[in-house]
């Protein structure tokens, strides 16, 4: 499958003209229906006048090659950060339902772990000594003026890791700014995790976010990195530059006229 013409098919194709005439000549041809131009994107001739027009500067960067790498990382990384924001929310929501119904999940909880002690005993689990029971315990005594701050702080990282995911998933300059800095501020955290207890998880979720932020502020020029915005956007013109004139491909006398395709 052509995912370029699948795109265009489903999104439209992107012809421009640019005002250089070299390029311009390269990308447009005459036929008996009229003029053609050629797309940016998926290379085919597309009947009737341009979408846009200008310097070949200005031309619009369509995702393929670096540009479209770099887009897929930014919306994986924007899925996991919304993934988050849900699960987040949810667990909110369950502290605030466990606040109002607190007296009934402790009478729950204090009958279950006796009535569950012979069970536990045929496997060898010492509940009365169990590091897992003691959280829960300590968790349904927990007051519920604490539970209600608890779950306030929960629903704030979800919407904090909602408008990061956002800002990724549409490549936003503030975006990726955001989210370099919200993961740079948990990563302390994560380590000191670790200090507690040693998991495959965690030590995944840490890897994953550092190797974020990394790529964040070293591709994307944060922070005045490798030049900063300037060179950034910089970057940016050359490749949409580089996109007009591979688009336009090189010339050739001896091509037979193009097929245009629907606009």
């Amino acid at each position: 499958m052509d995912w370029n013409l699948r795109t265009c098919a489903r999104q439209g194709h992107v012809t421009y003209r640019p005002d250089e005439q070299h390029l311009a000549d390269r990308l447009t041809a005459s036929t008996a229906a009229g003029p053609v131009w050629r797309c940016l994107r998926c290379g085919e001739f597309v009947l009737g006048e341009p979408r846009g027009a200008g310097p070949a500067a200005g031309a619009p960067l369509v995702p393929r090659g670096k540009v479209l790498r770099d887009l897929t990382v930014l919306r994986l990384l924007a899925v996991e950060r919304l993934v988050r924001a849900i699960l987040l929310g949810l667990i909110a929501y369950g502290v605030l339902r466990f606040r109002r119904s607190e007296t009934s999940v402790q009478a729950a909880f204090n009958k279950a772990i006796p009535a569950a002690k012979p069970l536990a005993d045929t496997f060898h689990f010492d509940l009365d000594h169990s590091p897992t029971i003691d959280k829960l315990r300590h968790l349904t005594e927990t007051s519920p003026h604490t539970l209600l701050l608890v779950a306030f702080a929960l629903f704030g990282y979800a919407a904090l890791q909602l408008v990061e995911g956002v800002g990724l998933w549409l490549a936003k300059r503030w975006g990726e700014y955001f989210a370099a800095v919200a993961t740079s501020i948990f990563l302390p955290l994560e380590g000191y995790e670790l200090t507690e207890r040693v998991t495959v998880l965690r030590i995944g979720a840490l890897l994953i976010n550092i190797a974020a932020v990394v790529y964040l502020v070293w591709s994307k020029r944060l922070f005045g990195v490798r030049g900063g915005g300037a060179a950034f956007e910089a970057e940016r013109e050359s490749e949409v530059i580089l996109e007009v004139d591979t688009a336009a491909g090189e010339p050739a006398a001896h091509d037979a006229p193009p097929t245009p395709s629907p606009a």
